[in-house]
């Protein structure tokens, strides 16, 4: 997850599309992801993490992002299946549930910047 989040800071649309399951088919909607990591993106908070089985995990998030000078939180539960790619095994992602809406940060002047940079958000995001 951290791997696929980083990707998404940096702009490397080859390597998210890569870790989708291919299942998912993802080269066909390269220009949709292609767009999606254009956000400029804040922070990442990984709630949980749980191996179901050998070959299928969990992740629960939360991504910050600002989105028309918006801030905005993706809160979700992806899941990943692991297969073996040559000789080693691989993670990739196949799907999410959304525990809650993605909605507009809503924080104080002085309340900490949800980006996690532990200023107060006038002084940081706002």
């Amino acid at each position: 997850m951290r791997a696929r989040y980083s990707a998404h800071v940096l702009g490397l649309v080859d390597f998210v599309v890569a870790t989708y399951h291919p299942s998912c088919q993802a080269e066909q909607y390269r220009d949709a992801i292609a767009d999606s990591i254009e956000s400029e993106w804040l922070g990442l908070e990984i709630i949980s993490s749980q191996i179901a089985s050998d070959t299928e995990g969990y992740v629960e998030f939360k991504a910050f992002y600002r989105d028309d000078n918006q801030e905005c939180c993706l809160h979700e539960k992806s899941r990943f299946l692991r297969e073996i790619v040559g000789n080693s095994p691989q993670w990739f992602y196949i799907d999410g549930a959304y525990p809650e809406a993605t909605e507009p940060l809503k924080a104080g002047r002085n309340d900490p910047c949800p980006c996690g940079s532990g200023k107060k958000f006038k002084k940081c995001c706002l």
